[in-house]
Parts: structure tokens; C-alpha cells; sequence
């Protein structure tokens, strides 16, 4: 009898049973593959299944234990891991090629091994002497880390059960693994599928914390189906623009820590350094103030960051003015802009408009709504806003100003670094801290207002 076969897309993972030049369902060119479909379950066509056992009930209440942790060290590195590597978890490391992934886990691993940890670093990219160069470049070939060079995923779980089970296993890359039972191609949906699925599967029943590398597609997400991001335990994108030495690690999805939680590295000479004081690199320098810049009091996770957002608006010569973001929604700015017009009068709309958010941080938050219409409004009237001043809350279409969560963070990190006022949504208990002036407003008018009063201050001191 032979093989029945079915096409998959490689983008989206749908299938189909003939091939198409592109995917119905993501839109994707070229992405259609042939891939053996697989036996059909026990229990199809009427077939019964197998008796199975019964599984104990437990109640919601009752003693759970916080899971271990494997603290690496890097501190950065276990912020955003939630405390640390959770021994039995699978976690996908997923970035840009180049920006730092296997650098940083060549580091965390090594600081294991000279802890006394057994950790094994497996590569399906880069020959050993490529790992050992590197190695010795960080200055990290005195650490005793396990290296292996295989794609096969049948030799490399062998591999590791061998002896005792490492306490950390890193995987680089998923895409080039292949399982012998699958009659596909390495980085193929069914390989990528299978592979993870026997490597998850290990780490649960070893108890070894599995670290998968995977490369991101032009969209930024990590190459094929979702499906391998719901495998696994935690997901975490390494970010950053080669432009600039900075590198930031998100966690899009932790089932034993905090989400979007992000830590912060430096690419220098000798690997990543740890970014202790991340306010003081997105604030940008200490050069004199110009119009159109506004310090933004953010939350990334559980981490307050001051975050220096940047505006320009100019006269447009074209007949449809520019809109560029660089760090932020391109559709929030257009209802800012649209709120701006409508809502407070202010004639924006015919300059070309330029938005930049400082230290090539990405900011998706709401609560940046006023520091942006506070940037704009300093852009197009020339006023400095004041130095030592944070901003932040939500605009309503309605044009009003809305609170936001985590005031008292974003305050005290305001205060902490010697901010001396503050820029908020007006509440019925006004916020503060000490040493901090702030200030409430409850419509966009508001920020008009206190934006005319800054020029006028300003006009009368020149």
C-alpha cells in the first residue's frame, strides 16, 4: 500500500492535500512542502481504544511547592527565566542570526560548569572547533562544558542519557534537526515538530532543563508553527538592531515566571555584559534639551524603565505627509495624531511626522500615549519640555487622559535617578513620591495647556 502524502505550509503549518504556489491560510509564497502524513490513530474507523487507566482528582487547595531553580549566575539571564532554569522545562531562545544567542549561552553555561554543574552544549551548526574558538575568544575555555556536534535527534537524546543527565542541555538550533522516522527534510514542520516532542520529552523525564535555539523568519518570529511555541515551557526572544551594541532578552511566555519580562545586555569585546542601570542607556545622554523629547515612565514586566521618546514635525512637501515609527505602533501614533487634530485643535496634520523611541527599545504599551503627544506638541511649537520630567499615561479617543498600572513603580524610578516632576492622568488620590512633583491632567487640553504655559516660561527667561 503506498504512503499517502500531504503538503504543509512551512510558515503557518496548515495542510493541504495538493500543492499551491502560495498558502490559503497565511498568504505565504513557496511555503507548501510535501511531507508523509502520519499512521492514522488507534481508534479511527470505528476502531475501539485501548482501555486506559484512571487518573487521581485532586482539589484546587493543597501544598505546591515552588519549583527548583538553576541559577546561572548572569542575573539578567534569570530575571527573565523567572529565577532561573526549572529543572524538566523546555525553553525556545529564539533571534535574528548574529545578535548574541549562542554568545549568551556559551556564557550561562559556563558559569554552571564552574558552579560543578553538568552541562552540555550540542551544536547543528558549528563544528567544534568553531564552539572551542569562540570559547576562547569569551575567555571561557578553562569552564567544563560538554560539547557535541549531531542533527540527529535519536543520538542526541542517547547522548545525553548516558552516565548522569545534565542539569542543563543547550540544543542550537532545532532547524537542523532531523528524526530518522521522519521522511522530511531538517527545518520542516514535521521534523521541527518531532524533534522538539523527543527532546521535551527527555527533559521531563530526566529532569535536564532543555534549552532549544531557534532562528526567527523577516517577521521576527521564530521560524515554523506555532505549535513548537506550545510545547515548550518558555519562550524568550533575543532582540536588538546591529546599529546599536545593546541587546535585549523578552519572555513572551513563561509557565514558571512573569511575562514580558526583558533583561538587558551590552555587546562588547569579551561577550554580553549585564546592563545593571537600563534607564540610564534608554534616557539617552546628558546633551542639552531639545523640543520634542519627552522622558516616558514605562513598565517592561516587573522592571520601571525611563524611556526617552523622540518626535520631529516638520512642513511636508508632499501631498500625502510622512508617517515613520521607529520603536512603537504606527497605528497609535495616527490616532494620537488624529486625537491631537479633533480633540484639542491642534493642526498637525500636513507636517511630515518622525517617531523614534531612544536605545532601540520596542514599546508596546498604552501608557506611552501622553510622553508621545507631549513629543509632539514640543516638535511642532519648539518648546523644551523641562528636564527632570517624566510623562506617561493612556489617551481615549475622547481625548481624555486615563491612569495607567503601576504608578507608584514607574514614580519611584522616576524619583530614584533625580527626576524632580512628573506628568500623569488625574486621579482622585493623586499619587506621589518623594522629592517628585506631579502634576495631574484630565483631558488632551490639559497638555496643551501645560505645553503653551512651558513656551510662555521659556519666552519670557530668553
Amino acid at each position: 500500500m503506498a504512503k499517502s502524502s500531504h503538503f504543509v505550509c512551512q510558515s503557518c503549518g496548515s495542510t493541504s492535500t495538493k500543492w499551491s504556489g502560495r498558502c490559503d491560510n497565511c498568504g505565504e509564497w513557496n511555503s507548501m512542502v510535501e511531507e508523509q502524513a502520519a499512521a492514522p490513530l488507534s481508534g479511527s474507523r470505528g476502531a475501539s481504544l485501548p482501555k486506559g487507566r484512571a487518573t487521581r482528582l485532586v482539589g484546587l487547595r493543597g501544598e505546591s511547592p515552588a519549583p527548583p531553580r538553576i541559577v546561572t549566575g548572569i542575573t539578567e539571564l534569570d530575571r527573565v527565566a523567572g529565577g532561573g532554569f526549572v529543572p524538566g522545562s523546555g525553553v525556545l531562545i529564539g533571534g535574528d542570526p548574529g545578535i548574541g544567542k549562542s554568545t549568551l549561552l556559551l556564557q550561562a553555561m559556563a558559569a554552571l560548569a564552574r558552579k560543578g554543574e553538568r552541562v552540555v552544549y550540542i551544536s547543528g551548526e558549528e563544528a567544534i572547533a568553531q564552539v572551542r574558538l569562540r570559547a576562547q575568544r569569551l575567555g571561557l575555555d578553562d569552564a567544563a562544558v560538554l560539547l557535541a556536534t549531531e542533527t540527529n535527534v535519536s543520538d542526541i537524546v542517547a547522548t545525553l542519557s548516558e552516565d548522569k543527565p545534565p542539569a542543563i542541555a543547550v540544543i542550537d538550533s532545532i532547524q537542523t534537526l532531523w528524526a530518522p522516522s521522519i521522511e522530511a527534510a531538517p527545518g520542516t514542520v514535521s521534523q521541527l515538530k518531532a524533534g522538539s516532542e523527543a527532546l521535551i520529552r527527555f527533559a521531563k523525564q530526566k529532569g535536564t532543563a532543555v534549552l532549544l535555539v531557534g532562528h526567527v523568519t523577516k517577521d521576527g518570529q521564530i521560524a515554523g508553527p506555532k505549535v513548537v511555541e506550545h510545547m515548550v515551557d518558555a519562550v524568550l526572544y533575543f532582540e536588538g538592531d546591529r546599529g546599536h551594541q545593546y541587546r535585549i532578552l523578552r519572555a513572551v511566555k513563561n509557565r514558571f515566571g512573569p511575562t514580558d519580562e526583558i533583561g538587558v545586555f551590552e555587546m562588547s569585546d569579551g561577550g554580553l555584559a549585564e546592563v545593571t542601570n537600563p534607564s540610564r542607556l534608554f534616557m539617552g545622554s546628558d546633551e542639552r534639551p531639545t523640543p520634542g523629547t519627552a522622558v516616558f515612565a514605562g513598565m517592561e514586566g516587573t522592571r520601571p524603565l525611563l524611556i526617552e521618546v523622540q518626535a520631529l514635525v516638520s512642513p511636508s512637501p508632499l501631498g500625502t505627509p510622512r508617517r515613520t515609527t521607529v520603536g512603537w505602533d504606527s497605528n497609535r501614533l495616527a490616532m494620537i495624531l488624529a486625537v491631537l487634530e479633533a480633540r484639542a485643535g491642534v493642526q498637525i496634520g500636513q507636517n511630515d511626522v518622525y517617531l523614534n523611541v531612544a536605545g532601540g527599545l520596542k514599546v508596546r504599551e498604552p501608557a506611552a500615549d501622553l510622553a508621545v503627544a507631549a513629543a509632539l506638541l514640543s516638535s511642532l511649537t519648539g518648546t523644551v519640555i523641562p528636564p527632570g520630567t517624566a510623562v506617561f499615561g493612556e489617551i481615549a479617543l475622547s481625548g481624555a487622559i486615563r491612569p495607567v498600572g503601576q504608578t507608584e513603580a514607574r514614580l519611584k524610578e522616576a524619583q530614584k535617578l533625580g527626576l524632580k516632576e512628573a506628568i500623569v492622568a488625574a486621579t482622585a488620590e493623586q499619587p506621589g513620591a518623594r522629592g517628585l512633583k506631579v502634576k495631574g491632567l484630565e483631558t488632551i487640553m490639559d497638555l496643551v495647556a501645560w505645553s503653551a504655559a512651558q513656551d510662555r516660561g521659556q519666552r519670557r527667561i530668553a
